[in-house]
């Protein structure tokens, strides 16, 4: 995710998706946990990437995160 994409987003949109992706980095870390291989051994740095994108822009706003 870009952060021009971000960017254009609202506010709630921007909310959602934060709720989205940390519920996807919590999967993403219990399957890892759990002893399951992950397909995509960077899939947690680039969900991770994304959640600070998105506070950033929600911090730009002047919304504290």
């Amino acid at each position: 995710m870009r952060m021009d994409e971000i960017r254009k987003m609202s506010r709630e949109e921007k909310l959602k998706k934060l709720r989205e992706l940390e519920l996807e980095l919590l999967k993403l870390r219990t399957k890892k946990r759990s002893g399951a291989g992950l397909e995509n051994p960077m899939a947690i740095r680039n969900v991770r990437k994304d959640i600070a994108r998105i506070k950033l822009a929600l911090r730009e706003e002047g919304y504290k995160v």
